[in-house]
């Protein structure tokens, strides 16, 4: 029993584990939204958040706090640059996180984490997904969309009107074989006689 135990195991070592929370913390402040397993979701939010937290203060003791659990500088500096500061007026509660459903291989309960105020890029704007099928699309397809959900019908096929094409004229490739007439026999050469063999032999005459 887990009495008072806090925290996952998940199944890994303690090196493991933080290698893991470090390398899901630089997904979800790269794209703002990843998919992940239910348990592994609950254990990274507390962290996610806590790093929120410690980038809205903009102090250098704080970045370098944020460093040793994110080693991406670049990651760091959009996390101080754009993602906290859209959470300034905001006391808590940066993420949420949404079930999707099973996964096919071992059954494992899936689940989208991903910051409150995330707005999926439009499409044809140029932006990084433009022309790629969203995150969710994607995890709609793998899991199957209920009736009623956004992208959740398949579209109908667009039919095209073709023009007729015009007529063309049959090409009779086959040519009709003439008959062929029997040469006659070569001058010179003459017809043997057929003799007739007749069925019935003549009786000879008995001999007394």
């Amino acid at each position: 029993m887990r009495h008072r135990v806090h925290g996952r195991k998940l199944g890994r070592t303690t090196a493991h584990r933080k290698a893991l929370f470090r390398n899901q913390l630089t997904a979800l402040f790269t794209h703002e939204r990843i998919v992940t397993t239910v348990a592994k979701a609950k254990e990274l939010r507390p962290l996610a958040e806590r790093m929120v937290t410690l980038a809205r203060t903009g102090s250098l003791p704080a970045r370098r706090r944020v460093l040793t659990m994110v080693p991406d500088k670049q990651v760091v500096k959009r996390l101080f640059d754009e993602v906290a500061p859209r959470f300034v007026d905001r006391p808590g509660g940066y993420t949420r996180i949404v079930r999707i459903g099973k996964r096919h291989g071992d059954g494992a309960e899936l689940a989208l984490i991903e910051f409150v105020d995330y707005k999926p890029p439009k499409k044809g704007q140029g932006g990084e997904d433009s022309g790629k099928p969203s995150l969710m699309d994607r995890a709609r397809g793998m899991f199957g969309a209920r009736k009623g959900e956004a992208g959740g019908e398949a579209e109908a096929p667009v039919e095209t009107a073709e023009e007729p094409a015009e007529d063309a004229e049959v090409v009779e490739t086959a040519q009709e074989q003439e008959p062929v007439e029997a040469t006659p026999a070569e001058a010179g050469e003459e017809e043997a006689p057929v003799e007739d063999e007749s069925a019935d032999a003549e009786e000879k005459p008995a001999s007394d």
